[in-house]
C-alpha cells in the first residue's frame, strides 16, 4: 500500500503570517496533524528550517508527543538542526538543501559532492534509532551516492515532473527519469519516497513510478482544505493513491 505523509508546513505558514514571534496563534499545525491522522494519513511531515519561517521548535516537540503515526522531520544538514533532531528522535529525517531566499525547496541534495558529511549525519541518526532519507533529483549519480551514504530511503524530487505536467512531451521525459531512478534505487537496496509539487491532477500519472513507499504532500492538501476542509482533502488524496502497484 502506498502511504501518505502530509506536510503541515503551510498550516504554520498561515499562522506565522499573523502571529510571528508569538507563542500562540492560529491555525495550529499540531491540531491539523491530528486531523490528518484521523482522516487516514500514514504520517506527518514537518520541515524545521534554519530560518524558522513556518514550523517552530515548539511545533516539532509537540508533534513528537501528540501524533500516533510516523513523524518525518525535514531538515538541512546543519549542526544546530542535527543536534535538535538527535534529541527529538523523529521516526525518520529527510535531509534537504536550503537557501534562505527560496520560496520552497528548489532542488535535490548534491549527495555526491557532500558524501562524507551526509554519511556522518546518517550514521549519527541511525545510531540514535532514526531512519534517514535523502531528498534528491532523479539523477543516477546522486542515487548511487545516496546508496553509498548508507541511508535507508531516498525521496525523489518530483518538482520537474509537476512543473512540466501541462507539456506532455517534457512531462513524459520527467516521468521516465523518475521511473529509471526508482528502479536504480530499488536495485541498490534503497527504499523510495517521492514528493514536491504533487497534487490532485498529476498524482494518478505518478502511479507509473515503481517501488514507491510513501508520498509526502503538503501544499496541495492544505490548499484544497480551504474549500473542502482538511478531512476531505486528505481523504480525496488517499483515494487517488488507491490501487498503486509496484
Amino acid at each position: 500500500m502506498l502511504k501518505l505523509g502530509v506536510n503541515i508546513d503551510h498550516v504554520a505558514t498561515l499562522r506565522e503570517a499573523r502571529s510571528r514571534g508569538r507563542e500562540q496563534g492560529e491555525p495550529d499545525p499540531v491540531a491539523a496533524a491530528l486531523a490528518c491522522e484521523t482522516s487516514g494519513a500514514h504520517g506527518i511531515t514537518a520541515h524545521l528550517r534554519e530560518d524558522r519561517r513556518h514550523i517552530q521548535d515548539r511545533d516539532v516537540w509537540k508533534l513528537r508527543d501528540a501524533i500516533a503515526t510516523r513523524l518525518n522531520l525535514e531538515m538541512a544538514n546543519a549542526p544546530e538542526i542535527v543536534s535538535l533532531a538527535l534529541k527529538l528522535k523523529p521516526d525518520i529525517v529527510c535531509l534537504v538543501p536550503e537557501k534562505r531566499q527560496e520560496v520552497t525547496t528548489e532542488g535535490g541534495l548534491d549527495v555526491a559532492g557532500n558524501l562524507a558529511a551526509l554519511s556522518e549525519t546518517r550514521k549519527r541518526m541511525n545510531d540514535a534509532g532514526i531512519e534517514v532519507s535523502l531528498f534528491i533529483a532523479p539523477d543516477a549519480k546522486q542515487i548511487d551516492a545516496a546508496a553509498r551514504t548508507g541511508s535507508q530511503f531516498i525521496e525523489l524530487h518530483t518538482g520537474a515532473f509537476a512543473e512540466s505536467f501541462a507539456e506532455p512531451q517534457q512531462r513524459d521525459r520527467e516521468l521516465e527519469r523518475l521511473v529509471a531512478a526508482a528502479n536504480q534505487a530499488h536495485g541498490l537496496g534503497l527504499k523510495v519516497n517521492a514528493g514536491h509539487g504533487l497534487n490532485y491532477d498529476n498524482l494518478k500519472l505518478l502511479h507509473r513510478v515503481p517501488y514507491m513507499v510513501e508520498l509526502n504532500i503538503g501544499h496541495s492538501i492544505i490548499s484544497r482544505a480551504i474549500t473542502v476542509g482538511l478531512a476531505s482533502a486528505v481523504s480525496e488524496m488517499l483515494k487517488l493513491m488507491e490501487n498503486y502497484k509496484t
